[in-house]
């Protein structure tokens, strides 16, 4: 996203018509991975279907994870950017992640909560699952430069 006034005007169309790939377009990683967004009233559920490009463990076959913490990191910018109305994308500042179990090779979700939000940095929690929200593949954390 090029300038301050198309990343603005990119947030603010996805948020009038509840449509986010629009938003994912403009960002070649979520276009490669081939994540999604839906938004159901506050709450933002991400998904990361099954794709054969992901997985990084044939032999499970389980995704990469790289794939699994790329997906959760863009969760949070995304969330970050629709519920702060941003005028840029966050820069990240710090990472991290923890690999509860392995990834198997299906649909995968996530969900941000934005712990804390000053005026210059963020803290954002994100738990990632599959078949149940209560066993997680891995849960992370970050922190964001927001301006």
């Amino acid at each position: 996203m090029s300038s301050d006034l198309d990343v603005q005007d990119v947030v603010k169309r996805a948020i009038e018509l509840n449509d986010y790939s629009y938003l994912l377009a403009k960002v070649p990683y979520s276009q490669f991975i081939g994540m999604a967004v839906e938004r159901f009233g506050d709450e933002m559920v991400f998904k990361l279907p099954a794709k054969d490009d992901n997985i990084g463990n044939p032999i499970l076959p389980a995704i990469h994870g790289g794939v699994i913490a790329g997906f959760m990191e863009m969760s949070a910018i995304v969330q970050l950017m629709v519920f702060m109305q941003a005028k840029k994308v966050p820069k990240i500042v710090d990472f991290s992640i923890d690999y509860l179990r392995a990834g198997l090779h299906q649909d995968t979700f996530a969900e941000c909560k934005i712990t804390r939000q000053g005026r210059r940095v963020a803290n954002v929690s994100i738990n990632c699952w599959q078949t149940n929200r209560k066993q997680l593949i891995a849960t992370a954390r970050a922190h964001f430069l927001v301006e």
